[in-house]
């Protein structure tokens, strides 16, 4: 049986707002996954990272954020969906919790997610085909 690969993508950001941005605290994600790479081995799934900073997305709010990052997991057909797509709305406005959330439900429960060419509308337009 082959291992399952997810893989989470972290694409560059502008923003274009005065009021509202948000660093990326590299440290605290790099932290994260290697903790959740353990975490996810021993399930039999590989976790890994990266930064795709050529690709950039316009953030005005949080759902933007979502939107700038993907996760990727082919043993489950999800090609590049982005993070809002595949947990919704955000409890706590958490990148590394929402992350999680997201790497979990991709690992545990992939049926649940609506694939990429669900006919749904959902509030933010990243053009993920959600």
């Amino acid at each position: 049986m082959s291992s399952k690969e997810i893989k989470v993508v972290f694409y560059g950001r502008r923003f274009p707002r005065q009021d509202w941005q948000v660093d990326l605290d590299k440290a605290a994600i790099d932290e994260f996954f290697s903790q959740a790479e353990k975490e996810m081995a021993s399930f039999g799934i590989q976790l890994s990272q990266s930064f795709e900073e050529d690709v950039v997305i316009e953030v005005k709010g949080y759902g933007d954020l979502l939107n700038a990052v993907r996760i990727r997991s082919p043993k489950d057909g999800i090609g590049n969906l982005c993070l809002g797509h595949v947990i919704g709305a955000s409890a706590h406005c958490d990148l590394v919790e929402d992350v999680r959330r997201g790497i979990n439900k991709v690992a545990f429960a992939p049926e649940t997610i609506e694939p990429e060419d669900h006919n749904k509308k959902v509030c933010h337009n990243c053009g993920c085909g959600c």
